[in-house]
């Protein structure tokens, strides 16, 4: 059984949760090689806004997304708690993603996901997979695939 099983509109199974901005988010965590501390980044002319640029990782090339433009929101201000969270990228490459900080790993069951609503959400409503319940928070589940198409 896959990290996400779509059932009647709703998402479940294991996500790694993080912070962007007042936000949290949840990426299936089959999709997470591994999670870095912030390395040096380098810019790349001519590539696009959300493209924060590339890291050196062990010898390879790794490029890397921020998540706050990703979402539209302002740059926030560097602290020791940034990380980049390594995902397949789906073509056999690998991506980091840029984000505030790793909140944690967290199951959710059909019961624990509702589908996104149309309207009111702070990001492009096409990323989200479904908001995800549990602790008495509500977390959106991204669509992995979604959120690095067009970049």
């Amino acid at each position: 059984m896959s990290a996400a099983t779509a059932t009647s509109g709703t998402v479940a199974g294991t996500y790694l949760t993080f912070q962007v901005a007042n936000e949290e988010y949840g990426i299936e965590i089959l999709k997470v090689r591994e999670i870095i501390g912030m390395l040096p980044i380098t810019p790349v002319p001519g590539s696009p806004a959300v493209m924060q640029g590339v890291v050196n990782l062990r010898g390879k090339v790794i490029p890397v997304l921020s998540m706050r433009n990703r979402f539209n929101l302002q740059p926030g201000e560097p602290h020791e708690h940034n990380v980049i969270i390594v995902v397949d990228a789906g073509d056999g490459g690998q991506i980091g993603l840029a984000v505030d900080r790793v909140r944690e790993v967290a199951n959710f069951t059909a019961a624990d996901t509702e589908p996104p609503p149309t309207y009111g959400m702070s990001i492009d409503a096409s990323m989200v997979a479904a908001l995800g319940k549990s602790q008495n928070r509500i977390r959106i589940l991204l669509d992995l695939a979604k959120v690095l198409v067009s970049v």
